[in-house]
């Protein structure tokens, strides 16, 4: 995470100050004395169609409105979205730089839409540099319907930019910006109410940052043992976090999740995490369910060697749960959650797992074991059991980074979704839509079931070639007992997504605000 970005909010009014307002001094304080004096001052303002302005930035801008609308007909900038003019400021303008970004819909073929303020605040950070005092004037010609939240998703989309991963890099590249403290300050018409929104965007920046280092992490020094211990400093925010060794895993008979960390010299682990927010705190939880394979070689079936690395990625289920458990308690969101995940290293070894092996989970039901590297839905069949059986929760999602045959159906622009349960699946689909973590409803049935019949146990873990993003998930299906449930396969979006405004990096933390934004819009008391 950026730990050199400091924001805060102060009034339209102190726009135009040379030294940052008395309401931003505390927050930004650490971060100007980092930063030479001598470093510009970044103005940006906003620009609609034909590079229309609001009334608070002409003002701002005084006489050099028509000079900066000189120079953008030179440039061809017309204020349209993802677009921006970089000036020197204009004499009578208070600052040495000038950014004009766009907000104006792009042009037919693309169809009008509101303003993503996050995707904005993530377009701004990736103009601005490294370093240096910046204020922001965040009065848009097309005024938000809610400005103090919309306001609020501007920093959550700069501080999602600002994150970088960099800490085994020894040598910094000529492209990496240069060292310092960026000083951010948005001017708006009331910053109190932007500054309350603001604490909880923080939280989910802070979640999604998280899961992002956590999917970032090599996996010689990530494995199952010290992903608990991450976990674990959940603890400093109030959460119970309890680790269940193998020992205690055998006990429960969670020999599905066991048979797959077997041939690793790291042992396996579970890890529940318990936020009990909610006023009454006997209300029934909602839980959020992980896959955390540490890495992943496939095991006996094992995997082709080109491309091999990728897979210390496939736990980007267990690192959003994590993200997502402390932007809930971070936040202090009013319900009672469950987070639980599956911590796994699968390997291949004298003692590892082998195709032709049936193994009993813990719900009883036998799996015979066809390819070692199906090995995800068998973490997770142990995990939902316990968790369905013991918690009674009032819903279930997991996320995994289940098939391969996700990415084929939906490529990486939506998740797979899987669900029992009309109810859920619509909140998942529009919270997805809020927050552009979009996920695609993707069909169940009894003749998928059909595939996964074995002739020597209750079924097999894999159905065969067709379909199989479908049968991964009729497979755990097996292992909720009608509780209400959903499977976000996010094979395509949790690792090795494409970069966006607001993700530079290869571990995305895709899923941490979708589900915040789900138990924020649906579960909350």
């Amino acid at each position: 995470m950026s730990s050199k970005l400091s924001i805060d909010f102060v009034a339209v009014k102190d726009a135009g100050a040379g030294k940052p307002a008395k309401a931003a001094k505390s927050a930004g304080k650490a971060a100007r004395k980092a930063a030479p004096a001598s470093q510009p001052r970044t103005l940006v303002v906003f620009a609609g169609a034909d590079v229309s302005f609001s009334a608070a930035a002409s003002d701002l801008l005084g006489d050099s409105v028509e000079t900066i609308r000189r120079a953008a007909a030179s440039a061809s900038f017309k204020g349209r979205a993802s677009s921006v003019l970089e000036l020197w400021a204009p004499e009578g303008v208070p600052a040495d730089r000038l950014l004009v970004v766009g907000t104006a819909p792009k042009p037919p073929p693309a169809s009008p839409a509101p303003t993503d303020h996050v995707s904005l605040g993530g377009y701004v950070m990736g103009k601005l540099g490294g370093r240096g005092e910046v204020v922001i004037l965040f009065d848009l010609p097309e005024a938000p319907e809610h400005p103090a939240q919309a306001a609020a998703d501007l920093t959550l989309g700069l501080r999602m930019r600002a994150y970088k991963f960099e800490r085994y890099k020894t040598k910094k590249s000529e492209d990496n910006e240069p060292e310092g403290a960026l000083d951010v300050r948005v001017a708006i018409a009331d910053p109190a109410a932007a500054r309350r929104e603001a604490k909880s965007r923080d939280a989910v920046a802070e979640g999604v940052n998280i899961a992002r280092d956590l999917v970032n992490e090599p996996p010689n020094v990530l494995y199952p043992d010290e992903f608990a211990k991450r976990a674990k400093a959940l603890e400093k925010l109030g959460v119970e976090v309890e680790i269940l060794d193998e020992k205690a895993m055998q006990k429960l008979g969670m020999n599905a999740l066991l048979g797959v960390g077997q041939g690793s010299v790291h042992d396996s682990r579970m890890v529940v995490m318990r936020w009990n927010g909610a006023k009454n705190s006997k209300a029934r939880p909602v839980a959020f369910i992980g896959k955390g394979v540490t890495f992943d070689t496939g095991g006996i079936s094992i995997k082709p060697a080109g491309g091999m690395e990728d897979m210390k990625g496939d736990m980007a289920g267990a690192a959003c749960v994590v993200g997502l458990m402390h932007a809930l308690a971070s936040r202090k969101a009013k319900v009672n959650v469950i987070g639980a995940i599956g911590l796994v290293e699968n390997m291949p070894d004298g003692k590892a797992q082998r195709p032709g092996d049936i193994v009993t989970t813990m719900s009883g039901q036998t799996v015979e074991i066809i390819n070692t590297d199906a090995e995800g839905r068998l973490v997770l069949a142990d995990v939902l059991w316990r968790i369905q059986s013991v918690y009674e929760p009032e819903f279930m999602v997991n996320l995994a980074t289940l098939t391969g045959a996700i990415l084929v159906a939906l490529g990486s622009d939506h998740a797979g979704l899987f669900s029992n349960d009309d109810t859920l699946s619509e909140r998942l689909l529009q919270s997805g839509k809020d927050t552009g973590e979009k996920v695609w409803r993707m069909p169940l049935g009894p003749a998928y079931d059909k595939l996964l019949e074995s002739k020597f146990a209750d079924m097999k873990n894999v159905g065969g070639r067709h379909a199989g993003s479908i049968t991964a998930a009729q497979f755990l299906q097996r292992f909720v007992n009608k509780r209400p449930w959903a499977h976000l396969d996010i094979a395509g979006t949790g690792m090795a997504s494409p970069t966006t405004d607001i993700n530079q990096t290869w571990g995305s933390g895709w899923g941490v605000r979708l589900l915040d934004r789900l138990v924020a819009d649906h579960y909350e008391s």
